[in-house]
């Protein structure tokens, strides 16, 4: 069962995806240059640089299970296994990220690994 909604954890991340969308476009509505440039600097963050995209994501990962940004660890989860990382990969980053953040990280490490479940479901099923 999900927190957010009660359901699933597949439910919570289609609820997520679909509230982050409907969200984002009211943000973007919003039509404010400093947030602008801010959503503008995230999406360029990500890009191949002299780390590949798929490397950055898995930073970003790491980075939002450390600031427990539940949210964040859903996003960062869809890029990284979009970009082909395996359970394994994705699991020994988490690693790192509870090495690194301690134990008031595991909350959000059992968030992370209910999402990879929900994402391999889905992905299974589309199959």
């Amino acid at each position: 069962m999900s927190k957010r909604t009660g359901g699933t954890a597949r439910e919570r991340l289609e609820a997520f995806e679909a509230d982050r969308a409907v969200m984002n476009e009211r943000i973007f509505e919003l039509d404010h240059l400093g947030i602008n440039r801010f959503f503008s600097l995230d999406n360029q963050c990500y890009r191949d640089g002299a780390l590949d995209g798929k490397t950055k994501e898995l930073l970003g990962l790491v980075a939002s299970l450390v600031l427990r940004c539940d949210d964040c660890v859903d996003y960062h989860l869809t890029q990284c296994v979009e970009a082909g990382y395996s359970d394994a990969e994705l699991v020994d980053a988490l690693n790192v990220g509870l090495v690194v953040g301690g134990s008031i990280v595991i909350p959000h490490l059992r968030h992370a690994v209910a999402t990879i479940d929900a994402l391999r479901e889905r992905g299974a099923s589309a199959e």
